[in-house]
């Protein structure tokens, strides 16, 4: 049977009466890194054998305020080491949680502590980084929300986690082998089946009137989710954890690559069941992804929201001394590379496919000794992105925030993750002021797995 979601669906037939638990959202001393089972498909389909924090999918919701602190003992109780990177958080480096490179991963049935400090208010999320391709498939997320000492003036403040899941329909188990070569070498790991906070039909309940606050995060390994809403007017507030200056309002299809987080804001304008929804592009069918049950009406505002506090340490980078880097991005199916360093040998492209590698940064395969750039603390710098594959990119820049620079010399908004699309020119630029080794890497997992994967050393 083609594993795709309409072939998984269509097996769902005469399955009725949904009701699956909503993750767990107490925070706890430790995040325990175990096997579980969770009913990730509709009743009546076996329950899925996932890896997961503490035994839910997603993990537990962290709530902390800004300026506070995070501290976390991961436990790992899994038959392979782990570790835990805090996406989207400036962070002290050695609390980054890169295996390899920030830390030593925890070894099965050992421990590692986290602690540091969250500088910046907004949307987060907290991800296996070691074997990541498959713990984070298996379920190893979840989310970090940290908390502006003046919240915005919302009835409601709600999480959807995004995410999709490859199970066999037959089993409900995960397909495996995660590291098959089809994913490896195109668009990576896509699942069958869609859902948010680890639920396939997920449901809300809310009031014709009522403003919410949604945090939108992508936590697959490589959907790019194309989302609109209906029964629902919005505004864009936040990009990645970075408040935008103006709220902007929603127009049309909100693009969300793999993790990446929106906060939008939302009036419930739809009267009827159910009408509210967050609707998702499969194909060039819009399904419902979360359905919004209407259980009443209050009066609405009239007023566009107001602006979300700054974070601190926003400036726009000074380009007049920037030093310039060139990334080209090579390699995948259908487009290739005759070569690449790998292991500090020059390979040809079928000795690369060979050892599992199809990508390259820059003619470089996975990680190397040497960094992409060695940049001195306050420095500026901007890297011109080149897409030489057929496939789009989300890069991901650990510990610091960047902006693109637009053709008219104009900036964007903070980003710790873009989308890079196929040979159409991207700019980014930020300023070096977090001391350490960062990764900087394609946040579709199976991309960083086989290639596309380098790091930034700011002295």
């Amino acid at each position: 049977m083609e594993l795709n979601r309409r072939a998984f669906c269509a097996g769902m037939a005469g399955v009725t009466g949904l009701a699956l638990a909503r993750p767990a959202l107490a925070a706890a001393d430790r995040l325990t890194a175990r096997k579980a089972s969770v009913q990730l498909a509709p009743e009546g389909y076996p329950a899925t054998e996932v890896w997961s924090y503490d035994g839910t999918i997603p993990g537990p919701l962290i709530r902390v305020p800004q300026g506070g602190r995070v501290t976390r003992q991961l436990v790992n109780e899994l038959d392979e080491p782990t570790s835990i990177h805090w996406h989207g958080i400036r962070i002290d480096n050695a609390m980054d949680g890169v295996a390899g490179l920030t830390q030593e991963p925890a070894a099965p049935g050992e421990t590692f502590e986290y602690d540091f400090a969250v500088p910046d208010a907004g949307t987060y999320w907290y991800h296996a980084h070691k074997n990541s391709m498959e713990q984070v498939a298996r379920g190893l997320s979840g989310v970090l929300i940290v908390g502006e000492p003046t919240p915005p003036d919302v009835d409601r403040d709600e999480v959807l986690m995004l995410d999709d899941w490859l199970l066999d329909p037959d089993t409900g188990q995960f397909a495996e082998p995660f590291n098959h070569p089809m994913m490896m070498s195109h668009g990576g790991r896509s699942g069958n089946l869609i859902g948010a906070n680890g639920q396939y039909a997920y449901t809300m309940q809310a009031e014709t009137g009522e403003r919410l606050r949604l945090r939108l995060i992508n936590a697959a390994n490589a959907r790019i989710f194309g989302l609109k809403l209906e029964g629902m007017t919005g505004w864009t507030v936040a990009l990645d954890g970075m408040p935008l200056d103006t709220p902007e309002a929603v127009t049309g299809e909100i693009v969300l690559a793999p993790a990446q987080r929106t906060d939008l804001i939302v009036d419930v304008t739809a009267t009827d069941s159910p009408a509210a929804l967050l609707m998702s592009l499969d194909g060039d069918t819009w399904e419902a992804l979360v359905e919004i049950t209407i259980t009443g009406a209050r009066a609405a505002r009239d007023t566009v929201p107001s602006p979300l506090p700054a974070n601190p340490n926003t400036a726009l980078p000074d380009l007049s001394n920037a030093r310039s880097f060139a990334m080209v991005m090579e390699g995948g199916a259908m487009a290739g590379m005759d070569s690449a360093t790998y292991g500090g040998e020059q390979l040809d492209f079928r000795a690369l496919i060979e050892k599992g590698q199809y990508w390259a940064l820059s003619g470089q395969a996975g990680m190397s000794d040497t960094p992409f750039a060695a940049l001195k603390r306050g420095e500026v710098a901007r890297i011109k992105l080149s897409n030489r594959t057929v496939f789009p990119h989300a890069m991901h820049l650990h510990g610091m925030h960047f902006r693109e620079v637009r053709a008219d010399g104009g900036f964007g908004p903070m980003r710790d993750t873009i989308l890079s699309i196929p040979n159409e020119p991207l700019e980014i630029a930020f300023t070096a002021d977090n001391p350490g080794k960062w990764l900087f890497h394609c946040h579709m997992l199976a991309h960083a797995a086989s290639g596309m994967t380098a790091w930034i050393d700011v002295a």
